[in-house]
């Protein structure tokens, strides 16, 4: 079986997040579930739910340094919902939090990498994002932006959970070994 990795950030569809990880086991993933400090926060008390779904810990902070690994390697990681902030760190390489230092890391390892942001028109029309998606899709990630994948909506009128999770698990299929 195939291992995913399935990032979030504190955007609203994460609250969703569950919908996915089923839809990607019935597509034979194994997923593991990595979020971001603020997600983790927001998923708190989902967080034994998403463990036993997953069979795996829900992680959002790095290991110690020696201490085993509690999760398979991965064959692909999908980072969504990555927020704006995410998106920008990644691509600057602020390996600040647990789950931009592995994207951030798995460039390097060459993991096949698919991301789909998540922000509104007004996010989008600063230029660091453009900046920031161009810099991710020229490191080789498979960035789900614009037409074929998340188009923002202006801020306030999102539908979280209308967010299009399977142009990111169909990338995922693709991507796969």
């Amino acid at each position: 079986m195939s291992v995913l990795y399935l990032f979030g950030s504190a955007a609203p569809p994460v609250h969703h997040i569950a919908r996915p990880i089923a839809d990607a086991q019935a597509r034979g993933w194994d997923v593991c579930l990595g979020l971001t400090p603020t997600a983790a926060g927001w998923l708190s008390g989902q967080q034994t739910d998403l463990e036993r779904l997953t069979d795996h810990p829900v992680r959002s902070t790095y290991k110690q340094p020696g201490a085993p690994d509690a999760w398979p390697k991965a064959d692909v990681i999908a980072f969504a919902p990555a927020t704006f902030n995410s998106v920008n760190c990644w691509a600057l390489g602020v390996t600040a939090n647990f789950v931009v230092g592995v994207v951030a890391e798995a460039i390097g390892k060459d993991i096949p990498l698919v991301a789909m942001p998540c922000v509104n028109a007004a996010y989008a029309r600063h230029r660091a994002l453009d900046r920031s998606i161009g810099e991710l899709r020229e490191m080789g990630v498979t960035v789900l932006y614009g037409e074929g994948g998340f188009v923002p909506n202006q801020p306030g009128q999102g539908r979280p959970d209308a967010y299009p999770w399977e142009l990111l698990l169909d990338q995922a299929d693709r991507l796969r070994a």
